[in-house]
C-alpha cells in the first residue's frame, strides 16, 4: 500500500451533513495512489465549502462511458490524470485555449452541451517555481527532460512565463521533434538526442517529466549540464522523484525541487474553477510532506 493511499485513508469524514454536497472525483488508471481527493477535502474544509470526492479508476479508451455514468450520480467536475489527459480533451464540448494548445486536459467542469476542458497543470507549475520558490525565470536556458503530456504543459507554461531557451530532450527522439513542432517557435525551441546532453552545454533550469522514477530506471544525466545556479525540478514527488533529486544535488545543483509544491497549486486552480475562490495552500503542502516518507524530503 502506497503512502499516499495511507495518508488518504487517516483522514476524518469532513462532513457528515446527508446532503454533503456535489461530487467530484479524480479519473485515471492507476488512480487508488492519488493524493487529490485528501487535497479537496482540505481545500472544502478550509473555505467551508460542501463536496464529496472520489477516485474512481478507468482504463484508457473508457472516459466517455465512465463520465456518463459519473454525470448521472450527480457529478459535476473530474480532475483527470494518466493516461486520459488527451483522451478527456477529445471527450469535452469545449476546451480552454491552453488545454488545446497542450492537447490535454487535467480538469472537466459540468456544463449544458456537456464537458468544458481546462489544463491547471501549467500554472500549477508556474505557481510552484515563481512564487513559492521565487524563481525569476525571464530569459533562463531551460533543459526539459521527456516529451509527454506533463512535458506539454510544463513547455508551453515556461514559454509563456519568459523563458529564453528551451531544449526538449527524449529517449525517442521523434517525440520531442512532435512537441517542438506543436509550439512552433524555431528561435526558442530546440530538440537534441540524449546521447548529446555532454555537448550542449550548461542549464539554469532542467525539469524531469519522464516516468524514470516510476519505473526505476536510472537516467544517465551528465553534470556538464548543471549551471552555476542551477536549480532542477522533479515532476513526480515522493519515493519517484529520489533518483533524479539525489544526482542533482551529487551534481551540484542550487536547489533540487520535486512536484509536490505543483501538485497542490494545479489542485487548487482546479477547486478555483469549481468554486470560485483560490485555497491557500501552503497547509495542505506542509501536512502532505509530513505523511511522506523522510527520503523523498530530504
Amino acid at each position: 500500500m502506497s503512502e499516499s493511499r495511507l495518508l488518504f485513508e487517516e483522514q476524518p469524514v469532513l462532513h457528515e451533513d446527508p446532503q454533503p454536497g456535489p461530487l467530484y472525483a479524480v479519473f485515471g488508471q492507476p488512480v487508488a495512489h492519488s493524493l487529490s481527493p485528501m487535497i479537496h477535502q482540505r481545500f472544502a474544509a478550509q473555505t467551508r465549502k460542501s463536496l464529496r470526492y472520489e477516485a474512481i479508476e478507468v482504463a484508457p479508451g473508457g472516459l466517455a462511458d465512465a463520465l456518463s455514468a459519473f454525470s448521472a450520480r450527480g457529478g459535476v467536475g473530474a480532475n483527470i490524470t494518466l493516461p486520459l489527459k488527451a483522451e478527456a480533451l477529445r471527450i469535452a464540448s469545449e476546451a480552454s485555449e491552453f488545454a488545446k494548445r497542450v492537447g490535454a486536459a487535467n480538469v472537466l467542469s459540468r456544463i449544458a452541451s456537456g464537458w468544458r476542458a481546462e489544463n491547471t497543470d501549467g500554472k500549477g507549475l508556474i505557481a510552484d517555481l515563481a512564487e513559492r520558490h521565487r524563481l525569476d525565470l525571464r530569459g533562463r536556458r531551460v533543459l526539459l527532460l521527456g516529451a509527454g503530456g506533463a512535458a506539454h504543459a510544463a513547455a508551453f507554461a515556461l514559454l509563456d512565463a519568459g523563458i529564453g531557451e528551451l531544449y526538449i530532450v527524449n529517449r525517442t527522439p521523434e517525440r520531442a521533434d512532435r512537441l517542438a513542432d506543436r509550439i512552433g517557435e524555431p528561435d526558442r525551441v530546440h530538440t537534441r538526442y540524449w546521447q548529446d546532453l555532454d555537448r550542449i552545454g550548461a542549464f539554469d533550469l532542467i525539469l524531469n517529466a519522464t516516468s524514470a522514477g516510476h519505473t526505476h530506471q536510472t537516467l544517465a544525466l551528465p553534470s556538464s549540464i548543471i549551471g552555476t545556479r542551477c536549480v532542477c525540478y522533479d515532476m513526480s514527488y515522493s519515493l519517484a522523484a529520489v533518483p533524479f533529486l539525489a544526482w542533482a544535488r551529487a551534481a551540484g545543483a542550487q536547489l533540487a525541487l520535486d512536484g509536490l509544491g505543483m501538485l497542490v497549486e494545479q489542485a487548487a486552480e482546479s477547486f478555483l474553477i469549481w468554486h470560485g475562490v483560490r485555497p491557500d495552500t501552503e497547509d495542505v503542502l506542509a501536512e502532505l510532506r509530513a505523511h511522506l516518507p523522510a527520503q523523498a524530503v530530504e
